[in-house]
């Protein structure tokens, strides 16, 4: 990865990947994609919330890369009253994630500046200017956020001897993941494959080069992959909560701050 700090460039346009079945979301998903599926208690779709907070982090253009019953997704997007201009591409056969992100990038309005994409099912809020501004100043070509679910299982915690200690309620997990938002340089699109995973090619060859960065979310930050009725369920009571506005358990950042380096 590139060392010393770079001037951050203002990130004004997106691509989100609403192309995927939700298979496992059934039967919401049997009318609808599954970005289009509603927070339960809000009247909106996963990808209207996500929409508006991109808008709110000072994007004003969005490109939506669309499968599986498309026409769905974009009867709402031309009847919604939208806070960026947005525009879809359907994929005129299944690429992967990492083809559908290189062929809806060729329809970013800016291809010479920096830009953000989301999976269609992540349901977040934490400040993606600050995540551009950690991209820029490690020089990096891709930056991926980072989160600390908690396990959906209680946890058995023993002594050295096998002697049950204590019982833990969904502990966060010893692991990052991939949160499934990104930064990306105007130098990444044409890395991409043309057909296929961008996890199992580019960004393994970004890490070898020191190009890849981990951006660690926030404190306070929420984060929800919305991937079964159960997240659903969920997000409904966080949301209930006041939670889901802005802040959550659903997500628990690293204990050696947020932001820091981190490698993939």
């Amino acid at each position: 990865m590139t060392t010393g700090v770079h001037s951050p460039v203002p990130v004004t346009q997106a691509v989100v990947l609403a192309g995927g079945q939700g298979s496992r979301l059934r039967p919401y998903t049997d009318d609808r994609p599954k970005p289009m599926v509603e927070i339960p208690g809000t009247g909106t779709p996963i990808i209207g919330h996500q929409l508006a907070w991109l808008a709110a982090e000072g994007v004003t253009d969005a490109v939506i890369s669309c499968g599986h019953l498309a026409e769905v997704l974009q009867d709402w997007l031309a009847s919604a009253d939208l806070p960026l201009n947005a525009t879809t591409v359907v994929e005129p056969e299944p690429l992967g994630r990492g083809g559908g992100l290189k062929y809806a990038a060729k329809s970013l309005p800016r291809p010479d500046k920096p830009w953000y994409a989301t999976n269609g099912d992540i349901w977040t809020h934490f400040s993606l200017r600050s995540m551009a501004a950690f991209h820029a100043e490690r020089g990096a070509t891709a930056t991926l956020a980072l989160a600390r679910p908690n396990i959906p299982w209680g946890a058995v915690e023993t002594d050295e001897f096998g002697h049950v200690l204590d019982f833990i309620e969904s502990p966060p997990s010893p692991y990052l993941i991939n949160a499934g938002v990104y930064v990306f340089g105007a130098d990444f699109a044409p890395l991409l494959p043309e057909r296929g995973d961008h996890e199992r090619t580019t960004f393994p060859q970004l890490a070898r080069e020191r190009r890849l960065a981990g951006f660690r979310l926030p404190q306070g930050s929420y984060w929800r992959a919305i991937d079964t009725a159960k997240d659903l369920t969920e997000a409904a009571k966080e949301l209930a909560r006041g939670t889901a506005d802005t802040a959550t358990t659903a997500a628990t950042p690293s204990d050696d701050g947020a932001g820091a380096p981190a490698q993939a």
